[in-house]
């Protein structure tokens, strides 16, 4: 045996679980139209940046942040229309999930997702070393609600998750679902998580049923309605003593003075957002009545992306054909229940446009 083989050998091994997950990744290439990560297709304002640009240039970088990010849950409690103990802050709300299953989850707890689902809910849950219990949706992807109630009842998980508009099939819960849902975690005293990252896009909000009297939290983010995807910035909102125990557990220092400063700012455009938004919601009906008339299935969507099949096609080759063509959307394929599946975030309308004649013209040659 060589020596390098020997030293390989003695290298400390993961635990066993973590050695069987498997890691979460978005490819990138190197197209001209980029439409696979559900981005914002443009930036935040000019004024933004100018205004961050000169917060940065105040900032006293021998010192740390403020711990508990004061100024920027206040202005969220203000926008989202809580009080600022009921608000939670984080690097991506991919963080604040992982800080929710740090503080709830662990041995010997579960948490329970509807599949196709967002895969971070479980890969998070799987990490920090919590079971995971799923059930697979209706073949039109819809949530089977008195099944996934009875599954609740039967599982007691420590954790349910609900993500509205669902990623990646960009179907929206029901006021009734997420209350029946709500009813049945709290009856085994668990926490339900509604993930809004697209909530900004959605007839309706989760948020409307925040209190310090029922165990729901509500996840947001600051990367797609609010064009900061570089920034990492991500928010809760739910009862004051969740948000107690969130503080417990994240680590000190976690959210930087730049990024703090860039969300507070960010809130001051609140108009902006929204127009973008109506622009995104706009663009989303165009788009889905392109895609209905060529030889593919949709699902309704309410989020800034549109899931899509190909009836007559192999999905990875038309995801290919359209890389060929310098387009890139996300090849959902390999997906449990996504067979052939292809997922296709709003972009510009010129963009769009773009993507669907390249789209067209795909199926229309095959």
């Amino acid at each position: 045996m060589s020596s390098a083989a020997g030293a390989a050998d003695q290298r400390p091994k993961v635990r066993d679980d973590v050695a069987l997950i498997a890691g979460y990744h978005s490819p990138q290439l190197d197209v001209a139209v980029r439409l696979n990560t559900n981005e914002a297709p443009e930036g935040p304002p000019d004024a933004f940046r100018q205004r961050l640009a000169e917060a940065i240039g105040t900032i006293d970088w021998h010192r740390y942040p403020d711990r508990g990010a004061t100024a920027l849950r206040a202005a969220i409690a203000r926008t989202e229309g809580v009080d600022a103990s009921q608000t939670f802050v984080a690097n991506g709300s991919n963080e604040v999930l992982q800080t929710l299953v740090l503080a709830y989850g662990g041995t010997g707890r579960t948490v329970l997702t509807a599949e196709p689902t967002y895969a971070l809910h479980s890969h998070i849950a799987r990490v920090c070393g919590t079971g995971v219990a799923a059930i697979d949706r209706n073949d039109d992807f819809s949530l089977d609600v008195e099944r996934y109630c009875d599954e609740i009842a039967a599982l007691r998980p420590a954790i349910v998750f609900l993500c509205s508009p669902n990623n990646p099939t960009g179907m929206v819960e029901s006021s009734a679902t997420v209350e029946s849902v709500l009813r049945a975690t709290e009856a085994v005293g668990g926490i339900l998580v509604v993930d809004e990252a697209y909530g900004q896009f959605a007839p309706w909000s989760a948020l409307a049923l925040v209190s310090d009297q029922h165990p729901l939290v509500v996840t947001r983010t600051y990367s797609k309605t609010w064009s900061m995807a570089a920034a990492r910035l991500g928010y809760l909102c739910g009862p004051s003593w969740i948000v107690e125990e969130l503080d417990k557990v994240v680590l000190p220092y976690h959210l930087d003075a730049a990024k703090q400063a860039a969300g507070v700012i960010a809130l001051d455009y609140l108009d902006e957002m929204r127009s973008r938004v109506a622009s995104l919601v706009e663009e989303r009906g165009r788009m889905s009545a392109r895609l209905s008339a060529m030889a593919l299935q949709q699902w309704p969507s309410g989020a800034n992306f549109i899931l899509f099949r190909p009836t007559a096609v192999d999905g990875d080759a038309v995801w290919q054909a359209l890389v060929d063509r310098s387009i890139l959307v996300r090849n959902c394929s390999s997906w449990p229940g996504l067979d052939g599946c292809l997922r296709v975030t709003l972009g510009t309308p010129e963009e769009n446009d773009l993507f669907c004649n390249a789209l067209d013209e795909i199926l229309e040659v095959s």
